[in-house]
């Protein structure tokens, strides 16, 4: 069960643009995926974190958890590494 510290943290998550029957595009497949197919999936998924109200709270999550998967914040594994390493 998780603490009400815990709970409060991720409310959230609750108004995230990236719940519901679209969320499957924010990780890769479990099938090898074309470069193209990546970068087409990919774009899909930021233009629908770029309308997202809780954008910036689900990057700060993502870095603070080094999230290793996903677009997490409109941003992929890669610019969140590249991010934290600044």
């Amino acid at each position: 069960m998780a603490s009400e510290s815990t709970a409060r943290h991720n409310v959230w998550q609750l108004d995230a643009e990236c719940r519901g029957p679209n969320s499957k595009i924010f990780y890769p497949p479990s099938r090898p995926e074309r470069r193209d197919e990546r970068e087409r999936r990919e774009r899909r998924a930021k233009s629908i974190c770029a309308a997202c109200v809780v954008k910036t709270e689900c990057l700060d999550y993502a870095l603070s958890i080094k999230e290793q998967h996903g677009i997490w914040g409109g941003l992929n594994e890669m610019e969140r590494r590249a991010l934290m390493l600044t």
